[in-house]
């Protein structure tokens, strides 16, 4: 396993990271509510390890998942099994036929992308159905704690990453999708010393927020049009006939 495969899955197992993989799991299931899930194929494109294709194939989906480094794509098959088609390669030049999936989930990828416009542009074109991106908010305090390269601070893979704001990243699904966002949504409000389950910071970190105020942001782009999954009305009493 390489140094960063390592690194990314250490840091989830740590108080923090685990607090925010909890975060980030109830953001998706919030702006993913009205996917349908049963038979439904979702390429992951830059899925490392598996951490979030485990997410998503627990959450109904059949998934499978790209990575252009070998060594992530050899820990997802451990992590994963026989439950997940893997794939080395570039979001660039996705090896995939136009809507071979249903939809595209693009998580925290595109800030470390050289083209992330060309590779939006691949994933819209794979997905039939629709896409979910997720993306560091450069408006966020976990920018400024993390992010932003203080001049005592080594260089680290966040602080060389493309952090968006709200704006950027809707402007560029816009120009290379052809589609607006239909909800975006954030979690994490805080800098990370506060992502933990002491009062009054877990009430605040289960808060679904408007997209420019947490950590993490989430945008969902249907390429088709959804009728909201909502349960089926419970009668009281049998209803009256006319």
């Amino acid at each position: 396993m390489n140094t960063d495969a390592l690194r990314y899955d250490k840091w989830f197992t740590t108080p923090e990271g685990s607090h925010a993989l909890g975060a980030e799991r109830r953001l998706l299931d919030s702006v993913l509510a009205q996917w349908p899930r049963r038979n439904q194929r979702v390429l992951e494109i830059g899925c490392g390890t598996g951490l979030f294709q485990q997410i998503l194939y627990d959450d109904g989906f059949s998934v499978a998942g790209l990575d252009k480094s070998p060594a992530m794509i050899a820990e997802a098959r451990k992590r994963l099994g026989p439950k997940a088609e893997l794939y080395v390669g570039n979001g660039e030049a996705l090896p995939f036929a136009d809507k071979e999936y249903d939809f595209c989930v693009l998580w925290t990828v595109l800030e470390f992308c050289d083209n992330p416009g060309l590779v939006l542009a691949e994933a819209a074109r794979v997905a039939a159905k629709g896409l979910l991106i997720g993306f560091l908010n450069r408006h966020s305090c976990y920018f400024w704690a993390r992010g932003w390269r203080w001049p005592w601070q080594e260089s680290s893979t966040l602080s060389r990453a493309h952090w968006y704001t709200w704006p950027e990243m809707r402007a560029l699904a816009l120009v290379h999708t052809g589609f607006k966002p239909a909800r975006t949504r954030s979690v994490l409000p805080g800098p990370p010393c506060t992502w933990r389950d002491a009062p009054p910071w877990g009430f605040i970190n289960r808060l679904i927020l408007p997209p420019q105020l947490g950590a993490i942001s989430a945008m969902r782009i249907d390429l088709v049009g959804y009728q909201p999954l909502t349960p089926i009305y419970a009668w009281k009493t049998e209803p009256g006939i006319g």
